[in-house]
């Protein structure tokens, strides 16, 4: 492995044998030379190699195996076969309270984790009152953290964790627990790290947080990976196998991954099918829906690809629908050059019902919005479902095609000076009172 890479997974596998019935396991105690299990494959020949300094997310469902990954790489498990290296010291924050004694207080923790981390007994007292402020528990501290709430007990976690300088940080979902304040102080502390070079895993529901951290990501379906991406397409992928999840008709539901030199398919039969290659947008289509087209328009209805930040615009799709459908309808989100999503809604949590459409029937759907969005670069995205049952919620999703347009925002040289995402239109008074 060269100096240039933090970590190199080569094969890498992790099998369990499970057991239909307990009296299995004594047969094969007493029978050796004859299996009785069956064999789990929670993590099934991964191949990843992460340079130094990369922020790396790690995206996938409940049981793909991202957990499983991060412990063999941190570790607290063993590959049952291939090869796991890494260069350089890791801090780890897996499950909630690993590597913490529940009997000895805040302070003895933190002692007894920062030594297994590698710092020495002097170190660890230099660093102690950064740390206790860091996590800011009061005197909860002297107090054993079998009495921590869990919003103190990941307070202490991770400000040990990212005390000891790490050359590789592993965080897995652990801050969503943290309140508001306290998340804002660790995404601060991560990217002071990040900037340092140090290598960043990151497991993550959180979406926008994937977007704002890591410059690569991977999508993780039983124990393989099967997309090694930008953020943005994993996250698609990742969104369209969710929709397809709910979906009341999954058998008919097409997942496209496109590519400037062809496109890929995945198939909805298989469990997980491996896509090697860039792509550059995910799309989900289905037969009984086409979109015949998708304008940007000013307010005078002529075509635009740029606005100044606060006019208004319309956006205008037409849809040719070749079934019938009883309660159809159609949104739009609008997202920034790393994917957050600024806006979205659609027909339904607008209050607007289109009503009930025969097969053959063509619609047109024109949105007409004000854009107070800061200078910049956006993309619009489509989506088009039946039968709606909560806001955002339906039954099928038609079509959902990500950045079927771009969008250029300038800046409004007549509006005041701002930063931010939206412009808010804030009003000030001042009012001044004699003193007596």
């Amino acid at each position: 492995m060269g100096e240039e890479i933090a970590i190199s997974l080569k094969n890498v596998s992790k099998c369990y044998k499970r057991y239909v019935h307990p009296v299995d396991r004594l047969k094969e105690i007493l029978l050796p030379g004859r299996s009785h299990a069956q064999e789990f494959r929670a993590l099934d020949d991964i191949n990843l190699e992460i340079p130094k300094g990369e922020t790396f997310g790690i995206i996938g469902q409940n049981g793909s195996g991202k957990s499983t990954l991060l412990q063999i790489i941190a570790g607290t498990l063993t590959p049952t076969t291939g090869e796991v290296h890494v260069n350089g010291r890791i801090s780890a924050l897996l499950e909630l309270g690993s590597g913490f004694n529940p009997e000895f207080t805040g302070r003895q923790n933190v002692f007894f984790n920062g030594r297994i981390l590698g710092l020495s007994q002097e170190e660890l007292e230099s660093k102690f009152d950064e740390i206790a402020d860091f996590a800011d528990i009061g005197d909860f501290i002297e107090q054993p953290v079998k009495t921590y709430s869990s919003g103190m007990f990941v307070r202490l976690a991770f400000a040990v964790a990212v005390s000891v300088n790490p050359d590789i940080l592993i965080v897995d979902e652990a801050l969503a627990v943290g309140d508001i304040y306290f998340q804002q102080k660790c995404f601060e502390r991560i990217r002071e790290l990040r900037n340092s070079g140090t290598t960043l895993l990151f497991v993550s529901h959180d979406r926008n947080a994937v977007y704002k951290l890591c410059n690569r990501a991977v999508l993780m379906e039983s124990g393989k990976i099967i997309l090694d991406s930008k953020p943005k397409q994993v996250l698609d992928l990742y969104e369209a196998k969710l929709l397809r999840k709910k979906d009341n008709q999954p058998d008919s539901f097409e997942i496209q991954l496109l590519s400037e030199e062809s496109t890929s398919m995945i198939s909805d039969n298989t469990a997980s099918e491996i896509f090697n290659g860039s792509i550059d947008e995910v799309v989900i289509n289905s037969p009984e829906v086409s979109v015949s087209f998708v304008k940007i328009l000013n307010e005078d209805g002529r075509d635009i690809k740029s606005l100044i930040s606060e006019e208004l615009l319309q956006i205008s799709v037409g849809l040719l629908f070749k079934e019938s459908f009883a309660d159809p309808h159609v949104g739009f989100k609008i997202r920034n050059r790393t994917g957050e999503v600024v806006f979205e809604t659609n027909t339904f949590c607008m209050g607007t019902t289109i009503g009930s459409v025969s097969s053959g029937s063509f619609l047109e759907v024109k949105f007409n919005l004000k854009v107070p969005l800061y200078e910049g670069e956006y993309t619009i995205s489509l989506g088009v479902a039946d039968s709606a049952y909560g806001d955002g919620q339906f039954k099928r999703t038609l079509v959902y095609a990500h950045n079927i347009s771009d969008l250029k925002v300038f800046k409004n040289k007549e509006s005041i000076h701002w930063t931010g995402v939206v412009n808010l239109y804030p009003t000030v008074s001042i009012h001044r009172q004699a003193y007596v």
